[in-house]
């Protein structure tokens, strides 16, 4: 995709757009609440851009103002910004000791039935393709998608590079749509585009080509050259194999924190028809159609899970083929339905 720019810096005005005007649908009535980290300030002004436009109130709190990062705790006084507000956005980068913070958030507009855009670790690459992804169209292969994910009690999955799994669903635990459009009852990563649960029970090998998630992201970006191999046993890591011993080493601290740090908590398929390939940042590359999973807490106020975490790591594969109990749904990373 050709990348604009104005003025020798990117035009994040369509992907602001998307975010303010259709993911988080602003009314002129209505307070918004940004909170940011310096690192984003680029993407923060174009998003306060779009947000005078509606005509909305709006509150910039950047973290580096508040508290000295990495933030581990969300500073009371956002949180009291955060009161006065129907709608927020998270906009910075993940530093390790951060997640803490970022979970208070969503927790906060859970509670409090905000509408919510999470933008952990956007970037300039990102603003130029997934958000500016036709989020009503990915919306209604998301919808088509969940209705069948409902249904299914058993997905199968494999890719070129040695992924097959084989994950069982309980009709107890909830499929979420996050798919861009976001509304109170669920707040949403942006760009969107996945549907979601906690599996009951997920085995196999999970060949994650493409990325890792949180902090170690950044550190370790596109894995295509040095796959991570998961080998997994009733939900929980049995093994890990990777040239790489430093990342084998960092992703097993990750996911020792606690009893369920290394259990999966997270089955999803990415379904923003935007994203077409992996570029090395979680935020986006976890909506590329496909499947990935993460380890840690199951997001169980809305899947009902019985069970938490204070972990929480995505893995992305790449290229899958995904059944739905007996039914092809993707074919080498093409959606079917």
């Amino acid at each position: 995709m050709k990348q604009t720019q104005t003025n020798g810096k990117f035009d994040f005005s369509a992907g602001a757009k998307n975010a303010i005007h259709i993911c988080l649908g602003l009314r002129p009535d209505e307070r918004i609440t940004i909170i940011g980290g310096d690192e984003c300030s680029d993407i923060i002004n174009a998003l306060v851009a779009q947000v005078e436009k509606v005509g909305s109130e709006c509150s910039v709190v950047y973290l580096e103002n508040y508290c000295e990062r990495p933030c581990l705790d969300l500073p009371h006084d956002i949180l009291v910004d955060m009161k006065k507000s129907q709608v927020s956005l998270y906009v910075a980068h993940a530093l390790p000791g951060e997640l803490n913070h970022r979970s208070q958030v969503t927790r906060f507009v859970t509670v409090h039935h905000m509408r919510h855009g999470h933008m952990v670790n956007i970037s300039p690459e990102i603003m130029m393709q997934g958000m500016r992804a036709d989020f009503r169209k990915v919306d209604e292969l998301s919808v088509r998608l969940i209705e069948k994910a409902r249904q299914t009690k058993v997905i199968r999955a494999t890719t070129p590079a040695g992924t097959d799994i084989e994950a069982h669903f309980s009709p107890k635990l909830n499929w979420l749509k996050t798919s861009g459009i976001i509304s109170e009852k669920k707040w949403g990563n942006l760009p969107g585009g996945e549907i979601l649960t906690s599996p009951a029970r997920i085995d196999g090998v999970f060949v994650v080509d493409g990325v890792i998630g949180d902090y170690l992201c950044d550190i370790y970006g596109d894995l295509r050259k040095t796959p991570l191999t998961i080998e997994i046993e009733d939900s929980r890591i049995k093994s890990l194999k990777c040239d790489n011993e430093l990342l084998v080493k960092d992703f097993s601290d990750y996911t020792a924190v606690d009893e369920n740090a290394n259990r999966v908590g997270e089955f999803a398929i990415g379904t923003n028809i935007g994203v077409h390939d992996i570029i090395g940042n979680i935020l986006q590359d976890e909506k590329l159609p496909g499947i990935h999973i993460a380890f840690g807490d199951p997001y169980w106020e809305h899947t009902g899970q019985d069970w938490s975490s204070l972990a929480h790591i995505d893995c992305v594969g790449r290229e899958f083929t995904i059944w739905m109990d007996d039914e092809m749904v993707m074919n080498g990373g093409k959606f079917l339905i």
